[in-house]
């Protein structure tokens, strides 16, 4: 079963049974269609990937486009909420949050998902070392979440292409059309480097 179900919304997630296997995991934040998680699970069979996404109709999307890999589950709950409540302690190698909703208009800014809070709840999920990797075509958004990085203990920003960071990545939807007008696209690679206090 591709599409996740969780027995309960308010206890984390049993990433060995939901799997059937232990290996490194990799959490795609608003996964849209799927197209990026499932290209990123054909390269790397042996991980398990896991996408999250709010829209119910890019959920059956995501499944549809899923549906003959097996290291892939899909999750139909908003980003946020999965990242404090359903994924266990230092469970994940690698988030992914690509092209997120930049809300330009000031008086929206505030649904922006980068902030300390939330940046909190990736350190906790992830692993030792583990990575958090954000994208986005707004320089004035990618400067905001760069100053709250700054400000926030647990991360250092480290080179987004060095090999350290997985570079062999697959381009998703929103980057090929940005890339086909010409935009600019920033990169953020950030290691957890040692415990929130």
């Amino acid at each position: 079963m591709i599409e996740l179900i969780p027995e309960t919304y308010v206890a984390p997630l049993d990433l060995l049974a939901i799997f059937g296997r232990a290996a490194p995991l990799h959490v795609d934040l608003g996964c849209g269609d799927g197209s990026f998680l499932c290209e990123l699970a054909r390269r790397y069979p042996d991980q398990n990937f896991l996408g999250i996404e709010r829209l119910v109709g890019r959920v059956a999307k995501a499944c549809l486009k899923a549906s003959t890999l097996e290291n892939i589950r899909v999750l139909n709950v908003e980003n946020t909420y999965a990242v404090r409540y359903l994924l266990p302690e230092a469970s994940v190698e690698t988030f992914y949050l690509l092209f997120p909703d930049p809300w330009p208009k000031r008086r929206h800014q505030r649904r922006r998902i980068v902030k300390t809070d939330f940046l909190d709840a990736i350190h906790r999920a992830l692993a030792n070392n583990g990575f958090f990797r954000v994208a986005t075509d707004r320089l004035e958004y990618f400067e905001q979440i760069r100053a709250v990085v700054r400000n926030h203990s647990g991360f250092a920003i480290v080179d987004p292409d060095a090999s350290s960071a997985r570079t062999n990545l697959p381009l998703t939807k929103f980057e090929r059309r940005f890339r086909g007008l010409g935009a600019p696209i920033y990169r953020l690679a950030l290691r957890k480097i040692s415990p929130v206090r």
